[in-house]
């Protein structure tokens, strides 16, 4: 068609009108979206304020420099006379330390849950089978139920008159009805002069890794050996502990006095039974994650590796999981934001996390809006932290084209 054509179908036919061009129609579409937002927006935020004249209150955080006038038994030292902002951190810590022991276990149950599923052995493999399709299959709050009331609170007791009848596990640890109790790391007074060394191990091994990462971006091969970089880690702080007078660290063992371990740390009930319960369940999602990824490697990367004379678990460690981690990654990240956010769940149990911390505060300040900004803003400050080191994580892994 010549373009004195082309000129004639359009005169002919005339413009489109606006009211059937698509590029005006999505636009009118995203400016009523927009208004439709913003009267929500603003019907809310007038029913808000509606709502604080009719009790004479008004929209402020000062009241987190109150005395809180309750007790908290769990966590971080915490006094009734302390204010309501240390004991919204007191159940921010306790969140982070179950979020933060959970992940890491989850993940080795995972792997070996999703290893074991791809087992060549009967046994095994459906050993794992059930594991992971009764727990994904269960609620986890039911779950959290049986561990805490018909396994942890069903443990024999730590001490009957003069006989201790814990379940004693080497360190000693004591198992008890009564929580976890094991030996713990204390400082000591030489120790000021030992964490520079862990300071300058850091900063080395950092160094060290940033220089194999860069080779591998110039040669396509790092420049030396991984190895190195843990060595110069653990090697530092050991010169250090040697070179120190003294023992930096002294591990506080727990004895039984009365009723009570003395020493060491306590895990309590609670706490045992919520960071088991999310280890289980993440645990078995993390093993279908592992499972795909592992199944995502193509055969012949196996079967050439078999040929070569690598063993089983060479295969595994040099083979197919540093390729599998390209796929295993991104839904990784997924489960473990939803381990973190599953952590709220600890009130059904009595544990003292975010959320039923800021229940407590809740109800003694009356600050119901203020209290859930500040839950809402814990929780995604966690979950975009976990992102963005995952996300890091993702990208250092990932096949670069060269």
């Amino acid at each position: 068609m010549t373009p004195s054509s082309s000129a004639y179908s359009a005169k002919r036919h005339g413009a489109v009108p606006f009211w059937r061009d698509i590029r005006v129609l999505r636009v009118i579409a995203q400016i009523v979206f927009v208004i439709v937002v913003l009267a929500i927006g603003t019907w809310l935020l007038g029913n808000y304020r509606s709502w604080l004249a009719e009790r004479n209150l008004t929209f402020s955080f000062r009241f987190l420099r109150l005395e809180a006038s309750f007790d908290l038994a769990e966590g971080i030292p915490f006094k009734p006379t302390d204010s309501y902002a240390r004991a919204f951190l007191v159940g921010v810590v306790n969140t982070l330390r179950v979020a933060s022991v959970g992940i890491v276990l989850a993940t080795l149950v995972g792997l070996v849950a999703g290893v074991a599923r791809l087992s060549r052995n009967w046994l095994v493999s459906h050993i794992a089978s059930v594991y992971i399709e009764l727990i994904r299959n269960t609620p986890l709050l039911v779950q959290l139920f049986f561990l805490y009331f018909a396994v942890i609170l069903k443990l024999p007791r730590l001490k009957t008159q003069d006989e201790i009848t814990a379940v004693i596990l080497p360190g000693p640890t004591y198992l008890s009805n009564r929580g976890l109790a094991m030996p713990w790391p204390r400082p000591s007074e030489t120790f000021g002069w030992w964490w520079p060394f862990l300071i300058a191990a850091l900063v080395v091994a950092v160094v060290l890794w940033v220089l194999r990462a860069r080779g591998v971006q110039r040669t396509g091969r790092p420049s030396f050996n991984f190895l190195w970089v843990v060595i110069a880690f653990f090697a530092i702080p050991a010169i250090g502990w040697l070179v120190v007078p003294g023992n930096p660290l002294v591990l506080d063992v727990p004895i039984i006095k009365g009723l009570k371990a003395r020493g060491g740390t306590t895990l309590s009930p609670e706490f045992v039974a919520l960071t088991l319960g999310l280890v289980v369940y993440t645990g078995a999602f993390i093993a279908e994650v592992v499972r795909a990824g592992i199944m995502a490697v193509p055969k012949g990367q196996t079967e050439a590796a078999r040929a070569q004379g690598f063993t089983e678990m060479q295969i595994l460690r040099l083979i197919v999981l540093p390729q599998a981690l390209r796929v295993i990654i991104p839904p990784l990240i997924s489960q473990y934001l939803n381990l973190t956010k599953n952590s709220s769940l600890a009130i059904g149990i009595g544990f003292l996390d975010l959320y039923a911390v800021s229940n407590t505060m809740l109800n003694q300040s009356g600050r119901v809006v203020e209290v859930f900004l500040m839950i809402m803003t814990a929780y995604l400050s966690m979950s975009l932290s976990i992102s963005l080191v995952m996300n890091i994580v993702n990208r250092r892994i990932q096949i670069v084209e060269r």
